[in-house]
């Protein structure tokens, strides 16, 4: 990493967990967007002195924008959206922008969570509930995803960016979608055929459905 102070640097400098998907999905925004961007992968158990001084929180990720610095992940992708606005990422319907924001939001604060259960709990029962539920949760979804070729609308959003960075790892997790959940697959095989989604992985996600 370069001397210059972070917060004086021209290019965007994003602290990155290489296993998480509040991580993956800002990485994956960028690339959508091609935005010039420093990834700099931490060890969420190891943090740097830099990011520690930065955010308060110690949370991954962060972004540093110069002297902006964002440490919610969801603040963080629609913020790149507005700053790079081609191609967007989010309707500029009120309407049609509000049921994103609920639905992100929703899979950061409910999916999201069950994911890192299934990886870190060390309580067999409490994973094998976490991944029933997350199953449910998808399950549940299916007839969002059979009539249009993305979440709800024509187009690639914010939203398609958050839910590809779990369905990538469903299988790491253990999930298998039943064969009646044929919509989240060919879902899934879209989003996972984008050239800039290929793009976006660590090393550490690549190797997540090898093993």
């Amino acid at each position: 990493m370069s001397d210059i102070p972070l917060t004086k640097r021209s290019v965007m400098t994003l602290f990155s967990d290489p296993r998480s998907p509040n991580s993956h999905r800002v990485r994956l925004v960028a690339k959508e967007k091609d935005i010039p961007m420093d990834v700099i992968e931490v060890d969420p158990d190891d943090l740097p002195e830099d990011l520690v001084e930065l955010n308060p929180y110690a949370s991954l990720p962060t972004l540093v924008d110069r002297d902006l610095i964002l440490y919610d992940a969801q603040v963080i992708i629609e913020y790149l959206d507005e700053r790079y606005p081609h191609p967007p990422l989010m309707s500029v319907d009120p309407i049609s922008k509000a049921r994103s924001r609920q639905q992100l939001r929703q899979i950061e604060t409910e999916w999201y969570p069950l994911v890192e259960t299934i990886v870190r709990n060390e309580n067999a029962e409490e994973v094998k509930i976490a991944r029933r539920d997350l199953t449910e949760r998808l399950i549940q979804m299916i007839p969002v995803f059979a009539h249009r070729p993305f979440f709800m609308s024509e187009d690639y959003t914010l939203v398609d960016a958050s839910l590809a960075v779990l369905l990538w790892r469903l299988p790491s997790l253990g999930i298998e979608l039943p064969k009646s959940a044929k919509a989240i697959t060919d879902y899934s095989n879209r989003l996972m055929e984008r050239e800039m989604f290929n793009e976006s992985l660590s090393d550490d996600e690549l190797d997540m459905n090898d093993a």
